[in-house]
């Protein structure tokens, strides 16, 4: 782990999503397990506030709930749980076995340092115009069914890659003090690309939202659902090359980068949310590939 810029970056976090590739065999044999591994949850790697983490629950759980919200756990006991960018410093997570009896762990959520910017002349709010007023409940309804739906899609377990490499113009987590009021804080992170350039899946999934039609903020916005509550959004789109119900793979062409929507310039805003969480892509795919352009 290392601090740079005020955001911890936690480069190749999310090997641990490489930990069960799609494609493996969760039959397969293992080292036998002690008594005490069986009767504990394992994990992959650290929590951390717009973090995630693959774990395995204890032999014998038939439900597993993370603060009193049930986990979607697979088969073969593996699950993923997130933290959101403001989660508390610890969360409780509760397994029960087919018996009835339960195994409560509490987890220690490692807090972030965030990148606060002030602007102390500046109102929070700009006034909204009547055609945002007027389209705006119905696009934040597509975006929230989009987020809803669930598919038996394995892309939770790879590692996963960056959709487009370049330089990162926006991170995570940033905000803007206005006047003293808060604003939102950046819910994804920016790569700075001409428009037109390719971006890729990172990771397999199911085309849960294409909106051709660009939307107020979003402007043309593509979501896909990589299973477990897991979903990435790509916005500002110039280009959607894939339709909603499409299965795609980790690596395949799914767009392209533009200014559409509310946006200052050509980039991709790739924003990722576990259930109601708001996690940072950043520590998804790890650091930033060097590129030669």
């Amino acid at each position: 782990m290392r601090l740079v810029g005020g955001t911890i970056f936690v480069g190749a976090m999310f090997a641990l999503l490489g930990a069960v590739g799609v494609g493996a065999d969760p039959s397969a044999a293992s080292p036998p397990q002690s008594a005490q591994a069986r009767n504990a949850f394992r994990f992959d790697g650290p929590m951390i506030q717009g973090g995630a983490v693959l774990g395995t629950a204890p032999a014998l759980t038939s439900r597993v709930r993370l603060d009193g919200r049930d986990v979607p756990v697979a088969p073969d006991g593996r699950f993923l749980i997130a933290f959101d960018r403001d989660a508390p410093a610890s969360a409780e997570l509760v397994a029960i076995r087919v018996d009835g009896s339960s195994l409560r762990q509490t987890l220690a959520v490692q807090p972030r340092a965030w990148r606060i910017e002030r602007l102390n002349t500046l109102p929070r709010f700009a006034q909204p115009s009547a055609e945002f007023q007027r389209r705006r409940p119905a696009e934040l309804a597509q975006i929230n069914a989009a987020r809803a739906k669930s598919h038996n899609v394995q892309g939770w377990r790879q590692e996963f890659m960056w959709p487009v490499t370049g330089r990162i113009s926006g991170l995570f987590g940033s905000q803007r003090i206005y006047k003293g009021e808060p604003g939102s804080y950046h819910s994804g992170v920016d790569v700075a690309r001409p428009s037109g350039t390719p971006i890729i899946a990172p990771a397999d999934g199911i085309v849960v939202l294409a909106a051709q039609q660009p939307f107020t903020l979003e402007g043309k916005l593509l979501m896909l659902d990589h299973g477990m509550a897991l979903n990435s959004a790509f916005l500002h789109l110039s280009r959607i090359d894939v339709k909603v119900g499409d299965m795609v793979r980790r690596g395949q062409r799914i767009g392209a980068i533009g200014t559409t929507g509310r946006s200052t310039g050509p980039h991709l805003h790739w924003g990722m949310k576990w259930g109601e969480a708001r996690i940072d892509p950043l520590l998804i795919a790890g650091s930033m590939p060097v590129t030669a352009d």
